[in-house]
Parts: C-alpha cells; sequence; structure tokens
C-alpha cells in the first residue's frame, strides 16, 4: 500500500519469519553461533528458548540457510502430532519415503539414512519449532531419535526452539533424562535499547528505504512500548509508516510513535 510513497521495493515490518531481514543483535548472533557450533560438533541435542516474538523461528531459518550443504535438514514448524505422526513428518521432511508405517520401521529407516549421511562425510539436522507444545511422550520420541550414534558421535543433531515454557518443562522430574542430554543451550533475550535503532534501520535498508526518518527521541518510545521484542516494534513500525502515508508524512517524531501506541493498545483494552 505504502511502498510508492517510501520508496521501499519490500515491506520493512511485516511480523512473519523472513530470513532475509535477520538482524544480528547480540543475543541472536551468540545463538546462531551456538547452533553452528552444536551441529559442527554433533553435540546432539540443542536447546534454544525465547520469550513470544524475540525471533525464534527466524533464527531457525536462517540457520537452516548458512549450514553447509552436505548437511541433510528436517524441519517441524508446528509439533501438533501424535509420536508416529511426528516421526513420519521428520523423515517425509529430510525426502525420505520408508516403506514401512510402524514406529519401529520408521526409526530403522531414519538410522540407515543417518548412517550413510554420516558414512559420506555428512551431516543430518532435525529442528523442531514451538517445541513447547510438544507433550511427554513426544519428547521421549526425540530423547530417543538422539540416541542414534556411532562411536564418533550423534548422528542426527536435533535443535528445540521454544518458548521459556519449554524451560519449565524440561525441568519436570520425569523429563531429566532429556535434560541431562542437551548440550548446547541459549536463550534469546530482547532487543537492548541501543539495538532497536539499529534493528530498524537494518530492516529498512534490506527494504530499500530511501525517504524515510524517525527523529532520535522516537527510540526511547518504541523500546518503553516493545521491551526490545522485534514481533513488537514491527507492528508498532508498520502503523506508523501506515499512518504517516496517510497523512503524507515522512518524518516520523514520538508525538506519532505515541498515537500509533494508543491505536494498538486500545483493542486490547476494550476486549478486556
Amino acid at each position: 500500500m505504502y511502498l510508492e510513497f517510501y520508496g521501499l521495493k519490500n515491506f520493512p515490518f511485516h511480523i512473519t519469519s523472513d530470513p532475509q531481514f535477520f538482524f544480528e543483535s547480540a543475543s541472536h548472533k551468540e545463538a546462531l553461533a551456538a547452533l553452528l557450533y552444536g551441529v559442527k560438533e554433533r553435540k546432539g541435542l540443542i536447546l534454544i528458548t525465547g520469550e513470544v516474538g524475540t525471533g525464534k523461528t527466524t533464527l531457525c531459518k536462517t540457520f537452516l540457510n548458512v549450514l553447509p550443504q552436505e548437511v541433510k535438514t528436517s524441519l517441524i514448524l508446528n509439533p501438533y502430532f501424535s509420536e508416529v505422526q511426528l516421526l513420519k513428518a521428520i523423515v517425509e521432511d529430510f525426502g525420505l519415503n520408508i516403506k514401512g508405517k510402524g514406529r519401529l520401521d520408521i526409526v530403522k529407516g531414519l538410522n540407515s539414512f543417518l548412517l550413510e549421511q554420516n558414512r559420506v562425510g555428512g551431516n543430518a539436522v532435525l529442528i523442531v519449532d514451538e517445541a513447547q507444545d510438544l507433550g511427554a511422550r513426544q519428547l521421549e520420541q526425540i530423547r530417543l531419535l538422539s540416541n542414534l550414534e556411532t562411536a564418533a558421535g550423534k548422528l542426527l543433531q536435533i535443535v528445540l526452539a521454544g518458548q521459556p515454557e519449554l524451560d519449565d518443562k524440561l525441568s519436570q522430574f520425569s523429563l531429566r533424562q532429556i535434560r541431562q542430554r542437551i548440550c548446547v543451550h541459549h536463550t534469546l533475550t530482547p532487543l537492548r535499547l541501543g539495538e532497536v535503532k539499529k534493528y530498524i534501520e537494518h530492516r529498512l535498508k534490506k527494504a530499500g528505504d530511501s525517504s524515510i526518518e524517525i527523529m532520535p527521541q522516537s527510540y526511547d518510545v518504541i523500546y518503553k512500548f516493545s521491551g526490545g521484542i522485534p514481533r513488537l516494534i514491527n507492528m508498532l513500525c508498520d502503523r506508523v509508516l501506515l499512518c504517516g502515508f496517510a497523512h503524507d508524512k515522512k518524518i516520523f517524531d514520538p508525538a506519532l510513535f505515541k498515537i500509533c501506541i494508543e491505536e494498538l493498545e486500545f483493542p486490547q483494552t476494550h476486549n478486556n
């Protein structure tokens, strides 16, 4: 709607997870390094947690994009499956066509695939996003998959990415076996105040910005509203660009941001 007005090629503040807009904050950079280290060193289970909107899915998709070609991958975005359905989804995303439909058949086929990848010097990564939604049985299935190994290391590197509830779930005594197998753990944190400006400028640059100016005082307002959560920053900035387009504005001051914050917060208050 407003792309031509601002001289943009793409919408800079979509809340969908797009790796081309990945911003390396200090925390996100550390998380990506932890993922790459865990896979390279065949650590097995890797845990990434973070609040809603901190960019876990974007991180996972970016991670997939930077992995070497010899690393085979399977990405499960919404793990609302039974144990067998989860196994089927994993092998299908690896591109495997396993004849048997039972759990043992699937695991046997997956193990053969992983052994072959290991034989030719490759590796394999399973990423489960929204992993806080996994039940105890699904997590136990993940643990069993983490047991697939040779004397030299794990055959399957497993990334569990989820909200802080995942940490709470894995702290349960009944799930201590999988908790003890987690060798790499990073918690994504919100952007710092100084990173908010860089984040917004980064997204505008990626989108092809040539005419937008945000007054310096506005960043304090943005940070206070968002708490440094990228998704909330995107929501607010998208609303401001829309408002600026409607009023023929390309310079955004704190007052305009505050107006848009009121518009975003009112529906929440009204629904209560």
